[in-house]
């Protein structure tokens, strides 16, 4: 009996003790469960029970320094469909047919995805507003009986941004565009993109086990949050003047590699413009911009076809004043200048002599003109642009301080500029920088630099010594015009002393005045600068860039440019006859537009235009009296008592000397032939357009010197028939300029 009641109270025990590790075991799943597991089932809790579709924030705006909208976006609508509501209501054939008709697309791609295994694919993103209203409009459908049905279950339009670029191709390498997600790709959309982009919101949906909305309505709406607004330095009308005249000087001087133009405030760093030739267009920057290689593109196929495209691609959206380095041949004799006067070794009147080449080493190097320049002074080597005499001045410096030169100008190192994919130069090991690799770097050869380093380089010279860093970002605004951020000037370092410096400027301006650089100057305008023509590798190519560094006023710096013409073609392709002169059209728009005020010289002011004087309906007897101190001779036509009408009109400008044709009557029987003058001399021109009745007008300097220069371009065009006495503005060029 004992015995039997030890074995119950045994198997009680043993019940009891099972009994309490189960509700043991049971408590520590349960413990794990809500507290250990618990976060991660809550999580995939929600993602069974609901549906999650993210909504794009609005992107930030891109403005110009002075409030144009160079970017902004606009509300658009994005198309999703629920595969397993589609194949539930079916009506795939229909939504299939409707949405690649409405939208644009190919059916079987859309009739793919309204058959995948998931509740949730995008069919199209950033639909305007007309194609989502005729999409809205099938899902309200009113049929024959009049019921109102929604004839695409399973479809749904939700909120989504496109960005807008309302200048199309200006400035395309500095702004940049965005990809399909709404991230920046390239431009200032990529590097500002954490400022532009904002935060994106949510809707949150409850659905069923196979993902179609529940039979409840349950939604959260999370909403986005708008980037930041970015104010850009660039001037738009300045960005204009430059994209306009790199256009037509790529044209006219058959340039094969495209052009770059920077243009920056000396003294803020600010870039006003900048510009690569050819662009493209922000609103579509995946199509090329030359059909010639589009046409080469499409004759492949495979990865042959995908490869070449890639490279066309990336090619077009390189910004050639930032990543692509050159060798900037002579613009960079204003450094060696700069050096050679820091360091003392070389006098403004020192005496030189260039025979037409210096023997260096082994090798004889020869100057730009063959003949040679003769004995000249330090600053007529500078204005000539002579090799020989900065390879001499740059064996003074010697190779140690030429080398602390280079590195102080910042060619050793990148801007630190805004934009991305800032190239690094190339320069000589200091092991192997000897001194023929000196002779050639003092003017510009030998090593390669970016556009962008050259123009920070010479802030130093417009700054008294003191670089400044390039910036392309303003400030950052919120949609109230509050300022978020602003991003202030940056001095690099003290490189030279002021003395050197303003040296240095009057020197690069008497090269325009009397130099290589002649074809740059703009009356009233103190334009200081530097040309150059460097040939490009493998020598003997036959293929330079012609380029020109300038800027102004030269006493006060407030502007620089630089301009480069990648492989120009034809006979006129060195710096000084290409680049100079289109650097010059550019200055002239942009310094007025400025409002900077011009600064005429003694004899720039005996040879200002004079206003003719207005004697329409004058009596004969008067004209006398009112040409008496204009300046200005006239001829009258006819034998009546009144002036009828002149030519030119009164107020119209004409050089001192120049002749008014006054009719008594009106006639045409004065009309005379405007001759061809494009490329005669000043004498020869001043005598064709004389000898026809007509006055001729100097666009550009104002004295051109005979022998030097030839006439480049006239208005009116040769043969057109105008009346006597007709202006004929006529622009000359130097032709004997590096």
């Amino acid at each position: 009996m004992k015995d039997m009641n030890l074995q119950g109270k045994k198997r009680i025990f043993s019940v009891f003790a099972f009994v309490v590790i189960v509700l043991v075991a049971l408590v520590g799943r349960c413990f794990w469960i809500q507290f250990v597991d618990g976060p991660n089932l809550q999580i995939r809790a929600i993602e069974q029970q609901t549906k999650d579709k993210t909504i794009n924030s609005k992107r930030g705006v891109i403005y110009d320094r002075n409030g144009k909208i160079l970017a902004q976006s606009a509300s658009v609508e994005l198309v999703s469909v629920n595969p397993r509501e589609i194949a539930d209501a079916g009506n795939a054939d229909f939504v299939a047919d409707t949405l690649s008709s409405i939208l644009g697309l190919d059916r079987n791609a859309v009739f793919e995805k309204l058959h995948k295994n998931s509740s949730y694919e995008i069919i199209k993103r950033r639909v305007e507003k007309p194609e989502a209203e005729a999409i809205r409009g099938y899902m309200s459908y009113t049929n024959e009986s009049g019921e109102t049905v929604n004839m695409m279950k399973g479809v749904y339009l939700s909120e989504d941004t496109k960005r807008y670029y309302p200048y199309g191709p200006l400035a395309a390498h500095v702004i940049g565009f965005v990809g399909t997600d709404n991230q920046g790709l390239s431009g200032v959309e990529l590097s500002f993109d954490n400022y532009l982009k904002g935060l994106p919101g949510r809707v949150v949906t409850a659905k069923n086990a196979i993902g179609t909305d529940m039979p409840y309505q349950y939604e959260k709406y999370i909403n986005p949050e708008n980037g930041a607004n970015l104010v850009l330095t660039i001037d738009e009308t300045i960005q204009h003047f430059v994209e306009k005249h790199l256009e037509q000087a790529v044209a006219e001087y058959n340039v094969q590699n495209g052009a770059a133009c920077i243009i920056m405030n000396c003294k803020t760093g600010e870039i006003l413009a900048m510009a690569t030739y050819p662009s493209y267009d922000l609103n579509d920057p995946f199509t090329l911009n030359d059909p010639a290689v589009q046409a080469e593109i499409d004759a492949l196929s495979g990865e042959e076809r995908t490869t070449r495209y890639n490279e066309a691609i990336q090619q077009m959206w390189r910004n050639k004043a930032v990543v692509d380095t050159y060798e900037p041949g002579s613009t960079f004799k204003g450094i060696t200048t700069a050096m050679a006067l820091e360091e003392n070794v070389v006098g403004v009147n020192d005496m030189f002599n260039c025979s037409g080449h210096l023997q260096v080493g082994p090798h004889s190097i020869g100057c730009w003109k063959s003949g040679g320049h003769g004995s000249l002074t330090f600053v007529q080597g500078v204005e000539n642009s002579c090799n020989p005499v900065f390879m001499t001045v740059g064996s003074r410096i010697g190779p140690q301080n030429f080398y602390k030169y280079y590195k102080a100008f910042g060619f050793a190192e990148k801007t630190g500029f805004d934009l991305p994919g800032e190239a690094v130069c190339a320069f000589h090991a200091m092991e192997n920088f000897n001194e023929v690799e000196l002779a050639t770097s003092s003017f510009g050869q030998s090593f390669q630099i970016t556009p962008l380093q050259l123009v920070t380089a010479y802030s130093a010279i417009c700054n008294d010594g003191t670089m400044v860093r390039p910036r392309i970002a303003k400030a950052l605004v919120d949609d109230d015009g509050n300022v978020l951020k602003t991003f202030e000037t940056e001095y690099i370092r003290k490189v030279i002393s002021a003395e050197t410096a303003a040296t240095t400027r009057t020197i690069l301006e008497s090269v325009v005045t009397n130099g290589t650089s002649k074809n740059a100057y703009i009356p009233g305008f103190r334009i200081a600068g530097k040309t150059g023509t460097s040939e490009k590798l493998p020598r003997g190519n036959g293929k330079y860039i012609a380029s020109f560094l300038g800027f102004a006023p030269a006493n006060d710096p407030e502007i620089i440019g630089l301009l480069i013409l990648d492989e120009p073609m034809g006979d006129t392709y060195m710096g000084g006859q290409i680049a100079a002169p289109t650097f010059k059209l550019i200055f002239d728009d942009v310094l007025r537009y400025m409002g900077v005020e011009p600064q005429y010289t003694t004899e720039e002011i005996e040879t200002m235009d004079l206003p003719v004087p207005n004697v329409v309906g004058l009596p004969v007897a008067d004209v006398s009296n009112a040409f008496a101190n204009s300046g200005l001779k006239y001829q009258i036509v006819g034998d009546g008592d009144t002036i009828v009408s002149q030519i030119p009109n009164g107020g119209t400008a004409l050089p001192s000397g120049s002749t008014v044709v006054l009719y008594t009557r009106e006639t045409s029987e004065n009309d005379v032939v405007v001759p061809d003058v494009v490329g005669c001399s000043v004498t020869e021109t001043n005598r064709r357009i004389t000898n026809a009745g007509l006055n001729i007008k100097i666009s550009g300097d104002a004295e051109v010197k005979d022998g030097e220069a030839v006439a480049a371009t006239q208005s009116p065009p040769p043969g057109t028939l105008v009346p006597k006495g007709t202006v004929v503005t006529v622009e000359f060029k130097y032709i004997n300029v590096h």
